[in-house]
């Protein structure tokens, strides 16, 4: 668990372009270093949630509720990276696939 709050701080700072410490330019840190359990907020890995679809043909939506438009389907196996949930349908970003698409809870296993 930590080693991947590690890596996860690690790719915000490479993301953030700050690639080299400040000792590497010559500047004196004093300051004591913070773990992982004391890091800031920001800086913390939030735990990701991955579903399974269970079912073939499955359909994915524009919001939570069969109101909402079918975007696509999606078939058994297909893994999605849980956003949110909105009583029984869940937000998330399909694998290799959609972002932002919802699936009623009972076709997927989390």
């Amino acid at each position: 668990m930590i080693k991947k709050m590690l890596l996860a701080a690690a790719a915000l700072v490479v993301g953030a372009g700050l690639v080299a410490s400040p000792s590497a330019y010559g500047a004196q840190n004093n300051a004591p270093a913070r773990s992982a359990a004391t890091a800031p907020a920001a800086l913390r890995a939030a735990p990701q949630l991955v579903c399974t679809v269970n079912d073939n043909g499955v359909n994915f939506r524009g919001g939570p509720g069969t109101n909402y438009p079918v975007l696509g389907t999606v078939n058994r196996g297909q893994n999605i990276n849980a956003r949110g949930q909105e009583g029984s349908w869940l937000m998330g970003d399909l694998w290799g696939g959609p972002t932002g698409v919802w699936i009623h809870v009972a076709y997927l296993n989390c």
